[in-house]
């Protein structure tokens, strides 16, 4: 039996071999940490996408809804002015025939010797004008108007 002797510096080479195994290892967990910020990256980038797609969609939403809502907004202003047409013409239906009940009952509480020449309206206020024969028909026609009538309120004098 012989005796082997290893002359070889054993120790160096378990040292280079750790050393090697170190660096592979590094090399490995580097490109191991590098795929995994990749795949996190696009995760995210995925999510920020759909993201961006409902966003956009809302969007586009969004402007359908405030075409609805200025269109709403001229339909109610449309009603208003009808509305506002519609009262006009019920005012006008209602007040037509004032003219005749007023100048019917003004020639119904005009006594005799009273001469009317001629009537003017401004607003709700009418002025007659006219001759009397005397003071008297003028103070009798003054009395029948003041309270007989519901058309006509209260009478005033000028001249």
């Amino acid at each position: 039996m012989s005796i082997r002797i290893n002359l070889l510096p054993h120790r160096e080479e378990k040292k280079k071999q750790r050393r090697r195994d170190f660096f592979v290892q590094a090399a490995l967990t580097a490109v191991a940490g590098g795929l995994v910020v990749v795949l996190v990256g696009q995760f995210y980038q995925g999510l920020i996408s759909k993201q961006n797609d409902r966003n956009n969609i809302i969007d586009k939403e969004n402007k359908v809804l405030d075409g609805q809502i200025k269109e709403v907004l001229t339909l109610k202003q449309d009603i208003e002015a009808l509305k506002a047409r519609q009262t006009a013409v019920e005012d006008l239906q209602s007040d037509r025939n004032l003219p005749t009940i007023f100048l019917d009952e003004l020639v119904r509480l005009t006594p005799e010797g009273i001469y009317l020449k001629a009537i003017k309206q401004e607003g709700l206020k009418v002025n007659v004008t006219g001759w009397a024969q005397s003071n008297d028909r003028v103070t009798e026609y003054l009395r029948s108007l003041n309270g007989t009538s519901e058309w006509i309120g209260s009478p005033e004098l000028v001249e």
